[in-house]
């Protein structure tokens, strides 16, 4: 059960859209279908990006309701800020933290047409495998 099907999953944070403002993402569960993830990475990836600063800030939880950047002390890799020179792009963020539940929140300014991204969480190494995915 060592395989990368049996040991990781990844969930949808922020759905791949056009975006001209700001947005939250929904919460991802480290603790999906009862395996509770011990690592996680954040995957941010975008299409045509037009114009603006689309500011992304990963963001952890122990509700799922009360959401509060991550320090930068338990990020591996910085989180990006988005502009017109990184269409096609993708980044990828560790997080070593604890809490349950991340999402990714966007902070967009000096958007018109804006741009396409969204952003994905991958869990890996889970204390009970096989993974169930979705």
């Amino acid at each position: 059960m060592k395989d990368a099907y049996n040991s990781i999953t990844v969930r949808e944070t922020l759905p791949i859209a056009t975006r001209t403002a700001s947005a939250n993402g929904t919460g991802v569960d480290r603790a999906a279908g009862g395996a509770m993830f011990q690592d996680a990475l954040v995957i941010v990836h975008t299409g045509t990006i037009t114009d603006g600063t689309h500011a992304v800030d990963v963001q952890e939880s122990d509700d799922n309701s009360s959401f509060t950047s991550v320090a930068a002390s338990e990020l591996q890799g910085a989180e990006p800020s988005i502009v017109a020179a990184d269409d096609n792009k993708m980044y990828v963020v560790g997080y070593k933290g604890l809490k349950r539940y991340l999402r990714v929140a966007v902070t967009a300014s000096g958007t018109t047409s804006g741009g396409v991204y969204g952003a994905s969480v991958v869990l890996a190494n889970p204390r009970t495998a096989p993974v169930v995915h979705p």
